[in-house]
């Protein structure tokens, strides 16, 4: 593919009313915690976990990419998303990071850990900022976000969904049960932000039935440090 894979442990819109003003105050920001995964790869169960005991946590959002690499490697995740691996690509390139890998995860968008390394994953999660003020809501069969004056940037909104069991018949590893938690299902850039108070909305008819919640993060241009997320219920 053009590409150095490889996995630890192996060898190798319609506007809606805007009520947050320009002058809307900075908010808590959740910790925003990005897995990608693969159910072919035999190191990524470990993270699997512990992606699910973070998604316990309150002040975390916690995402499960299943990239789509591993896939010719005799088990097709039944998860996995090219969407996936396009933003692990876009973490590869703005981390300037010599390869993609799994499990990765990138905490706020701005720090690349290995998946199950427990203790890198907890510290890099230390600290507390605050974020662009984002309100979710939904009406009209919409997704209707509105935001706070920040920092320009770039948007996007992830649909997911809560804990899979999966029993795998083929690869790395076959004939487990694999559970997985906050899985992504589908992903949609909103484009770019100039930093000024806006509305915007996302038809929900295109959201997989699949999905059970909607995240929407604020980052950096090219696919930078977090500068705010949200998440609301889908059902």
């Amino acid at each position: 593919m053009g590409r150095t894979l490889w996995s630890v442990g192996m060898v190798l819109g319609l506007a809606a009313p805007l009520v947050l003003g320009s002058a809307a105050r900075a908010e808590p920001m959740p910790v925003v915690v990005e897995l990608f995964t693969s159910q072919g790869c035999s190191s990524c169960p470990p993270a699997d976990r512990l992606l699910g005991e973070l998604a316990g946590r309150p002040g975390v959002i916690a995402l499960a990419y299943h990239i789509d690499y591993w896939d010719r490697l005799g088990w097709k995740d039944p998860f996995s998303l090219p969407a996936a691996t396009a933003r692990q690509n876009a973490y590869t390139r703005a981390l300037n990071l010599q390869n993609l890998y799994t499990p990765q995860m990138v905490i706020g968008g701005k720090t690349d850990v290995v998946g199950f390394d427990r203790p890198a994953v907890l510290a890099a999660m230390q600290g507390k900022g605050d974020g662009v003020p984002i309100h979710l809501s939904r009406a009209d069969g919409k997704l209707l976000i509105e935001l706070g004056a920040g920092r320009a940037g770039e948007i996007t909104v992830l649909a997911y969904s809560g804990e899979t069991e999966t029993r795998v018949a083929r690869g790395e590893n076959a004939g487990r049960v694999l559970k997985d938690h906050a899985i992504v299902r589908a992903v949609y850039p909103m484009g770019q932000w100039d930093g000024t108070a806006k509305s915007l909305s996302l038809n929900l008819a295109s959201v997989p039935d699949s999905a059970t919640i909607a995240a929407v993060l604020v980052q950096s241009a090219g696919q930078g440090p977090m500068q705010g997320a949200a998440t609301i219920p889908l059902r």
